[in-house]
């Protein structure tokens, strides 16, 4: 079975749909960094395949070379993929001018495959439209963002290609924009063109992320289809706390970084059976920001704060010194622990790229905020996913993506519900 990518990210909910056997289509992205990403990783899978991952993880390496070494190892890591071995990734951003190139492109990989149907189309639009953060610091309240009303593309896609069914993920607050108008609107659409369907509120948190991530999943069906919604149970863990996910990585300080990719204690269980970490793994993108004092005193004041108390501390509350914004009414918890030691932490969004402070490391004895590699551990990106482009790119893409765990639980259960309709 296939699967077609639209506004794919950084490839978390594609890693599910991998993980359960579908195969790839083509991937449709906006951002640079992020498509090179959703390159990378189809090398590793293609290298997978053919039993020749010593060669990616020789690229691995190349995150402690030089800028020129690794520019000059990832030209020899694609020259090991020949040449249409790949699923396209167009790094397009998905308009009305683009979709005609955008459906040649498609079209041209369908034929080649010898498929004759999309299966299945995945994808997020950009949900800063919906978010309720962001519609509380715009003036407008998002309402003159053209974002708003990327699912009409999306539709698009259904439409063309008529796919078994979709899945389709944002923020829970695309149920309330414009008062509940939007959704209405999505719905309608979606309807008019083919396929029933229905949205839940799901947590990450229940798919054995280590993290409270709610999200909305639409999912929809052609109408020709017997239709039913996933029904996943809450996978009952063990008791894994977040410092499973964090402690055999290399302790650093403000503005240090590992200088091999050795880690620190053996294999827990918990990345075992997440598959975060492979016997044959090593570490990459573990570099921690440097921090100005004021902020590294402040970091220390919020995690004792929960360590001794288990409170969190407000701006308002810190010492008059250490208090520089002139905004005391709102945002009063812009400086924020990730909890070690309780089994899950707080949301990671796209905004740990600007500065850190609402992800600070919960050891006191580091006093920094989380690395690329820990916020993409906590969203249980594997250590073998390679984030192509600079930190910040690289915070971005993590934050913005479908926590492949939860990504693969879905696939999971349309695999097993596609395979009974073909048989």
């Amino acid at each position: 079975m296939n699967f077609l990518d639209i506004f794919s990210g950084a490839g978390g909910l594609s890693e599910g749909f991998l993980r359960a056997g579908f195969e790839p289509i083509a991937h449709i992205e906006r951002d640079l960094y992020a498509c090179k990403t959703l390159e990378t990783r189809s090398i590793y899978y293609y290298l997978k395949k053919n039993n020749e991952l010593d060669f990616y993880k020789q690229y691995q390496q190349s995150f402690y070379a030089s800028s020129s070494e690794n520019k000059r190892r990832r030209l020899e890591l694609l020259e090991m993929v020949p040449e249409n071995e790949l699923e396209p990734i167009m790094n397009l951003e998905i308009s009305e001018a683009t979709l005609p190139l955008i459906f040649q492109k498609i079209d041209e990989r369908l034929a080649h495959k010898g498929w004759k149907q999309v299966d299945l189309i995945i994808g997020g639009p950009p949900c800063q439209a919906y978010s309720l953060v962001g519609r509380a610091r715009d003036e407008n309240n998002m309402e003159e963002d053209p974002r708003n009303y990327l699912y009409k593309l999306y539709v698009r896609f259904l439409t063309r290609y008529q796919p078994k069914a979709f899945v389709f993920e944002n923020v829970p607050g695309i149920l309330t924009a414009f008062k509940g108008k939007l959704f209405k609107n999505l719905q309608a659409y979606m309807r008019r063109v083919g396929y029933n369907i229905e949205a839940r509120k799901l947590n990450a948190k229940d798919f054995g992320v280590l993290q409270d991530r709610k999200r909305i999943i639409i999912v929809g069906w052609r109408k020709d289809i017997d239709y039913q919604f996933p029904l996943i149970e809450p996978q009952i863990e063990e008791n894994y706390v977040v410092n499973d996910l964090l402690n055999d990585l290399p302790k650093l300080s403000s503005g240090q970084s590992v200088s091999s990719g050795s880690y620190r204690i053996p294999n827990h269980k918990l990345l075992k059976k997440s598959r975060i970490r492979e016997d044959e793994d090593i570490v990459t993108h573990h570099e921690a920001r440097p921090h100005i004092q004021r902020d590294l005193d402040i970091y220390k004041l919020v995690v004792e704060q929960w360590n001794n108390k288990g409170l969190r501390l407000k701006y308002t509350d810190l010492p008059e010194h250490l208090i520089t914004h002139k905004n005391l009414t709102s945002f009063l918890d812009r400086y924020k622990v990730i909890v070690g030691t309780t089994t899950f932490s707080h949301t990671i969004v796209a905004h740990i790229s600007k500065d850190g402070h609402h992800y600070i490391h919960p050891d006191i004895t580091q006093n920094r905020s989380i690395t690329v590699r820990e916020a993409a551990r906590i969203q249980s990106f594997p250590d073998n996913y390679f984030f192509e482009g600079p930190r910040t790119s690289n915070y971005v893409q993590i934050g913005n993506a479908v926590p492949p765990l939860m990504a693969e639980k879905l696939a999971e259960w349309f695999k097993n519900r596609l395979e009974i309709l073909e048989s």
